[in-house]
């Protein structure tokens, strides 16, 4: 599961995709993280739908999982 191509995908997350992707893997909405970060909604969606895009998945649970085992965020 960590080919070199997933690891190559992953290191090039934003900041900003990490944090969004670590409050949905601790189980926030994208308005409760809107909220706590002081972006948009829309922005918060536009964050982790790349996250989905760069890891490969189609469910931001699936990227939050993912994002987890690749040890690019810490719950």
């Amino acid at each position: 599961m960590t080919d070199s191509a997933g690891i190559e995908k992953t290191s090039n997350l934003s900041p900003r995709e990490k944090e969004c992707i670590l409050w949905v893997a601790r189980g926030k909405s994208s308005w409760d993280i809107g909220i706590i970060l002081g972006i948009s909604e829309n922005t918060v969606n536009f964050h982790v739908k790349n996250v989905m895009r760069k890891l490969n998945v189609n469910t931001r649970t699936v990227a939050a999982i993912k994002a987890v085992n690749f040890g690019i965020i810490e719950l």
